[in-house]
């Protein structure tokens, strides 16, 4: 019998998937058109504004107080400004398909941080199905890294953010919130943009194209997956920080055949291989037995 099988779990992880898996191709058309860093720092700080109206709309209590401000800072310096920040900076270097595959470092990491933090003891076949997981990505990627769609320097930026999000991710279930979901992504996102903003606005080098492609890329970063999935994403973290670390397993995935349809990368055999192993591992951690 598979873990929280019912259909609102199941389909919040799957939406969840869906979506975010998508930022890698999104930010590879908007990238065409304008600097990275000015690129997300303007989809940070509208995804804040846009989510801080709808709760206030929602939610009264709209400000946090006390400590809640150091807690949402620390969230949001981990979970977008060091995390989103250091991805961009990498898309540039890599293709989308290997981004995607980075994701599956993460129940990694955050299985190890949280049994040193949360004290949260991960059980035998949770390593067990991260391991597959993180087999099944690698030979899906095999094709992309032998025809050097990356570099070394790529490679390593896309595991810090890796880390920087599990980092956040963690903290985020330690911290005891009192605050509405959504008034806690609202406030993160939009404080990860102010502190990018010092950097887009030193490093500004004026070759930004304002285009229909742009506007179109930032429209899906900022409502898909800066405001739905992230949503989806806390919804997921506040139930159990591991199990939910294992639906990163599917974005590799959909990341893939995004890349494949939308920037025609590679599918091969070693990509449907490695799905199938990243599927399995996924219902391996969701079982209870």
């Amino acid at each position: 019998m598979i873990k929280k099988s019912s259909l609102s779990y199941l389909s919040t992880g799957l939406v969840f998937a869906l979506l975010w898996a998508s930022a890698s191709t999104a930010g590879k058309f908007g990238l065409k058109s304008v600097e990275p860093l000015t690129f997300f720092t303007l989809r940070f700080l509208m995804a804040g504004v846009i989510l801080l109206v709808v709760a206030h709309l929602i939610n009264k209590d709209l400000f946090p107080k006390g400590k809640e401000w150091w807690h949402i800072t620390v969230f949001g310096l981990f979970n977008t400004a060091l995390y989103l920040g250091i991805f961009i900076l990498a898309l540039k270097y890599v293709a989308a398909g290997i981004t995607t595959m980075a994701i599956a470092l993460n129940p990694l990491m955050i299985s190890i941080l949280s049994s040193v933090i949360l004290k949260r003891k991960v059980l035998f076949r949770e390593w067990i199905s991260i391991v597959m997981g993180m087999v099944g990505v690698g030979i899906a990627t095999f094709p992309l890294i032998r025809s050097g769609h990356s570099t070394v320097g790529g490679v390593l930026l896309i595991i810090l953010c890796m880390l920087m999000y599990s980092i956040g991710s963690v903290y985020y279930a330690s911290v005891k919130w009192k605050l509405q979901r959504i008034t806690i992504n609202g406030w993160q996102v939009f404080i990860g943009g102010m502190l990018l903003l010092p950097f887009a606005w030193l490093l500004h080098q004026d070759v930004n194209n304002f285009d229909l492609r742009f506007w179109l890329s930032l429209t899906w970063l900022i409502i898909p997956v800066s405001i739905i999935a992230v949503q989806l994403w806390l919804r997921l973290l506040k139930d159990d920080a591991v199990r939910a670390s294992l639906w990163l397993f599917l974005c590799p995935v959909f990341g893939f055949a995004y890349a494949t349809f939308l920037l025609d990368e590679p599918f091969t055999i070693h990509t449907a291989i490695g799905a199938i192993l990243v599927v399995a591992a996924l219902y391996l951690g969701q079982i209870k037995k």
